[in-house]
């Protein structure tokens, strides 16, 4: 009979243990900190997938056009005719130049179309940020509609697919399709990923020091994901790095189900917010437009040297594979350096935001001015590190902007202005694989380095405009009186409408709400 205890208390202990783990999910702290984990993994993910290709994807698109190439250029070498052995020297001679201006077409060595390569190359790169740039205006406004957690859970869904994709393609065609599916995914999981950092991290310095952490996720997977693509691929095999991948998008997908459950009543009641400002509305707002043109200036460099530098590095200083690629990796740790440093600043001045944002861009219009200037490794590692580091300052600090942007002037629902962000980011790296090759080839890689860094410097004091922004109080939006004081009565909801442009006092407010139509009929049925 003893032994049969353990065994009937087996179940009554792991109810036990469901039950603590339930606890521990449904305690507000440590569950937007396991939502900010999920959310951190996904845009992990998402660039490591996005620059693992870089040196897997030339012998996928070099051994998808061999099969071809083979087939179709068939032919049998040119063989000189035979010389009679009487023959006199200039007969010799006569027949050996006839046969060296002969074309030797030998298939001992096939000829690939390195060109039509490099076009494929740059194609394949840029569908992922063209699809992506194409799908946010819905994307933002089908997140504002249907919260955060199910849009996220959509874009891991439509990665894992992307990602075995990429495992199992054998041509071009599912290639740029497994490319293409990635900026479906990512058009839905980084901007309801980074919507629901701001949403679940409403007050500073909170908001600032997760997004933060975000955008050093966001580096370390573009920066550590080429060498892993790469030594999987050398030692393991082709489909190593994407199965590793897509079990971890796999594991992220289910622990946002079992964090988040998305299908759950509790979700859908918190799916039924108010609708936010929609995104056309969003980019006509000034503040809004200054730092979506700004996220695209900071990015502009990075997104054109990326697919130019090494074959002026090769030019320049005779540099192999190996010293173009390790070029980037130290510039890490000043990105990181930068998230942290303007956290921090950003905690004990907030109000100089766009001060951080403005200093940023001029380390990165002088960074890129000087990388032309270098002929040695050293010099080239520093300027792209100061490159990494104001971009570190601009991202870190214009994207809380954002959110603080919606909450004073619109209502507090994050979709639609993070797809606004997204496709900031996506204008730059859509142009850069394509176009950047045949800027440097016409005008030369000293003059796009030239005018991008000019372009920075001139975009740097346009961020004096957002000089005031930080001086803006918090009104209680829309969804704030929802979530606080739901109304009692028909006609009590339109006292949701937000606060005027300004006070008794003269400080500053939101703008006029949705609801201001409703005035008028509001003071019609208090008065009666």
């Amino acid at each position: 009979m003893e032994p049969e205890a353990p065994a009937g208390q087996a179940p009554a202990a792991a109810s036990k243990l469901s039950e603590a783990v339930g606890a521990a999910l449904q305690d507000p702290r440590r569950q937007r900190r396991l939502v900010l984990v999920i959310v951190c993994v996904a845009l992990l993910l998402d660039n490591m997938l996005y620059m693992v290709i870089v040196p897997i994807v030339p012998f996928y698109v070099h051994s998808a056009s061999e099969k071809p190439t083979l087939t179709s250029k068939v032919c049998v070498t040119a063989l000189p005719p035979p010389t009679p052995a009487n023959a006199s020297a200039d007969t010799v001679n006569t027949s050996e130049s006839s046969t060296a201006a002969m074309p030797a077409r030998s298939t001992a060595q096939p000829q690939y179309p390195t060109d039509n390569e490099d076009v494929k190359i740059g194609v394949l790169f840029a569908s992922k940020a063209i699809l992506q740039l194409l799908v946010n205006p819905l994307s933002g406004t089908f997140i504002d509609r249907m919260s955060y957690d199910l849009p996220l859970l959509m874009g891991l869904g439509v990665l894992f697919a992307s990602t075995v994709m990429f495992a199992f393609a054998e041509d071009y065609a599912t290639l740029f399709a497994a490319r293409s599916l990635q900026g479906l995914g990512s058009a839905f999981a980084d901007t309801s990923g980074i919507a629901m950092i701001a949403d679940k991290y409403p007050e500073e310095p909170e908001r600032s020091r997760a997004l933060g952490l975000a955008l050093a996720f966001i580096s370390f997977g573009s920066l550590v994901a080429p060498p892993f693509g790469g030594f999987l691929h050398k030692f393991v095999g082709k489909t190593a790095p994407f199965l590793v991948l897509a079990m971890v998008s796999l594991l992220d997908a289910l622990l946002l189900l079992v964090v988040a459950k998305p299908f759950s009543a509790a979700a859908r009641a918190r799916a039924n917010l108010p609708v936010g400002t929609p995104i056309h509305r969003l980019m006509l707002d000034p503040y809004i437009a200054v730092v979506a043109g700004a996220l695209t200036t900071c990015n502009i460099p990075l997104a054109f040297l990326e697919p130019t530098i090494a074959t002026w590095m090769e030019h320049t200083m005779a540099a192999s594979e190996w010293d173009a690629g390790i070029a980037w990796l130290p510039a890490f740790v000043p990105h990181v350096l930068g998230v942290y440093l303007t956290v921090r600043l950003a905690a004990r001045y907030p109000h100089l935001q766009w001060l951080y944002g403005a200093f940023g861009l001029a380390v990165i219009g002088a960074s890129s001015c000087l990388v032309p200037a270098c002929r040695s490794f050293s010099p080239l590692v520093a300027s792209l590190c100061g490159l990494c580091f104001g971009i570190a300052l601009v991202d870190t600090a214009l994207l809380p902007t954002l959110a603080f942007l919606v909450d004073v002037r619109h209502v507090s629902v994050y979709g639609s202005v993070y797809a606004i962000a997204d496709i900031s980011y996506c204008v730059a790296y859509a142009l850069g694989p394509i176009v950047a090759g045949h800027i440097v080839h016409s005008l030369g890689f000293e003059q796009l380095s030239l005018v991008m860094g000019l372009a920075n410097l001139l975009y740097a004091p346009v961020l004096l405009l957002l000089r005031n922004v930080g001086r803006l109080k918090r009104s209680r939006s829309e969804r704030d009186v929802l979530l606080d004081e739901p109304p009692q009565g028909l006609y009590d909801a339109v006292r949701l409408r937000e606060r005027p442009l300004s006070d008794r006092e003269g400080a500053p407010r939101s703008p006029p709400g949705p609801f201001d139509a409703c005035e008028d009929d509001y003071d019609y049925y208090t008065r009666s």
